[in-house]
């Protein structure tokens, strides 16, 4: 079976219990089972490069996504603070307690006492991790700012609703299957 057949709307979901295609020509089905294969050859490419990203930093996602803050607080002259490294990774205090031991005995941060808030500590990146970070994983980032500046004005209008858009319909509210595993998936 062709990798990219699990995006076919038409496979994936022959009877239309999902989506009602009723009405729809075929190529515009056809058309939008595009768009579906190349979000998820985006997704894919994504995870191979954050797994590649973490084996090179030899550090796991949430170490990589405190790294990204520190060097976003370092770019914009900002004091990283325990406090506000736990409320981005929206992580408990004892877990970033954790997460700072690690990367400080890894000699990717150094703590010291707060500037101006005496009760606070200051978390800053070495500047041997910032520039590995920022000369490999952060240079391959970066090259997604090529693909929307090759697009026009009027097509990153569009392509800015369709991914807020994409966002709302799969935003989790108050689905009870997706609670914490208040119900069992069902048996096969």
């Amino acid at each position: 079976m062709d990798h990219s057949a699990i995006y076919d709307v038409d496979s994936s979901d022959p009877r239309q219990m999902l989506v009602d295609r009723s009405g729809m020509a075929e190529d515009e089905v056809r058309q939008i089972t595009g768009i579906m294969k190349a979000l998820g050859a985006l997704r894919e490419a994504e995870q191979r490069l954050s797994e590649a990203s973490r084996r090179f930093m030899q550090l796991n996602e949430t170490d990589m996504r405190a790294l990204h803050y520190l060097i976003v607080c370092t770019h914009r002259e900002m004091i990283a603070t325990p406090g506000g490294i736990a409320q981005h990774l929206s992580i408990s205090s004892a877990s970033t307690t954790k997460l700072l031991d690690r990367l400080e005995r890894g000699g990717h941060i150094v703590r010291s006492a707060h500037p101006t808030d005496r009760r606070a500590l200051a978390i800053t990146i070495t500047a041997e991790t910032h520039r590995a970070a920022m000369e490999t994983v952060g240079r391959q980032q970066a090259k997604r700012f090529n693909a929307a500046a090759r697009l026009t004005p009027a097509e990153r209008e569009v392509v800015t609703r369709f991914l807020r858009d994409m966002t709302d319909e799969i935003t989790l509210r108050d689905e009870a299957w997706a609670n914490d595993g208040a119900h069992a998936a069902p048996s096969p």
